[in-house]
């Protein structure tokens, strides 16, 4: 069930994407936030206590009404849900047009409007930084959003499906992460969580994204320059200061033969959004490699794309297994 169901998802996600204004990542931004609003007291435990209320409730929310519905409707409306909820927290197109729109932008030699274009999607100010960077930046940017918005759901959905907690799997990776990043900024309110809050949200985001992080690393190499990756991940994850984008940096570096890291862009906020977070996993010292060009986009998408079969095909192979077993 999990091989359809992740088809079915991605492709009615390439015909339907979702949008950052959808009513379910509203509902889930305005949950986050109540949750802070009414748990958050300040201490590290009851910080755990919102966070676990913040993620866990969903979850549990979502294995209840999978069994119901298999229980009471059958298997085949078991699929569905699961098409569902892959469809809500699994997909390119919920970043991919920022990608797409950049690199459409170089292509042309307008510039100014890929800085403009890159500058809106991470919500910084990016000042005249060359065509390189603008390429190198927008590289980075999208191999982390392509892990945190299909890899890394993909990677939970497909080890829980094992004991039948797959859509428990994605909905905690896509909320943590989202809970991360909405309580490290400003509420909608203008009021700002407790340090102790932000901190347990970005602790919970680095173990759960842990495994994650690596096997798309894995992944990167086993379908790019497996040696060169391998050694990227070995030698060069360190200089990127988050662990777990780092690791995955520093593989798709070596993969394609790319310097990633470098000077990151750490202008002040341009407005609301994930302010300083990529911005901060972007190491000051590069990588070995050729220096970011507009060819290098098709690497990237290349890249994805067949790490994307290469997951999909395992899982196949794992789901043939069970079903013969």
């Amino acid at each position: 069930m999990s091989f359809f169901a992740i088809l079915l998802a991605l492709a009615l996600e390439q015909a339907h994407p979702m949008t950052a204004q959808s009513r379910v990542f509203k509902t889930v931004a305005s949950w986050a936030e109540w949750v802070a609003r009414t748990l958050d007291a300040g201490l590290r435990h009851q910080a755990w206590v919102a966070w676990g209320m913040t993620v866990i409730a969903p979850a549990a929310l979502v294995m209840l009404v999978q069994w119901l519905l298999v229980l009471s409707l059958g298997w085949l409306a078991g699929v569905v849900w699961n098409v569902a909820l892959l469809y809500v927290t699994l997909g390119f197109r919920q970043f991919s047009h920022h990608f797409t729109a950049i690199r459409a932008a170089l292509e042309d030699g307008e510039e100014a409007t890929a800085r403009e274009l890159l500058a809106a999607w991470q919500q910084v100010k990016v000042g005249d930084i060359p065509r390189s960077e603008i390429v190198r930046h927008a590289i980075e940017y999208s191999v982390i959003a392509a892990h945190r918005h299909v890899f890394g759901v993909f990677f939970w959905y497909a080890v829980l499906s094992i004991i039948g907690l797959g859509p428990a799997g994605a909905v905690v990776y896509r909320i943590t992460e989202y809970a991360r990043a909405c309580w490290h900024r400003p509420q909608a309110d203008g009021a700002q969580v407790s340090t102790a809050l932000s901190e347990v949200s970005q602790h919970a985001w680095r173990a759960i994204d842990w495994l994650p992080s690596r096997a798309t690393a894995l992944g990167f190499a086993i379908v790019g320059s497996f040696e060169d990756a391998m050694d990227g991940w070995r030698n060069h994850a360190q200089k990127f200061p988050e662990d777990n984008d780092g690791v995955i940096l520093a593989a798709t570096a070596g993969a394609i033969n790319i310097q990633l890291g470098g000077a990151a862009l750490r202008s002040a906020p341009a407005g609301d959004g994930e302010e300083g977070d990529l911005n901060d996993a972007m190491g000051s010292t590069s990588t070995p490699g050729r220096p970011a060009e507009v060819a290098h986009f098709a690497q990237v998408v290349g890249l994805v794309w067949r790490t994307v079969v290469m997951w999909l095909v395992l899982v196949a192979l794992l789901t043939m297994a069970k079903l013969l077993g």
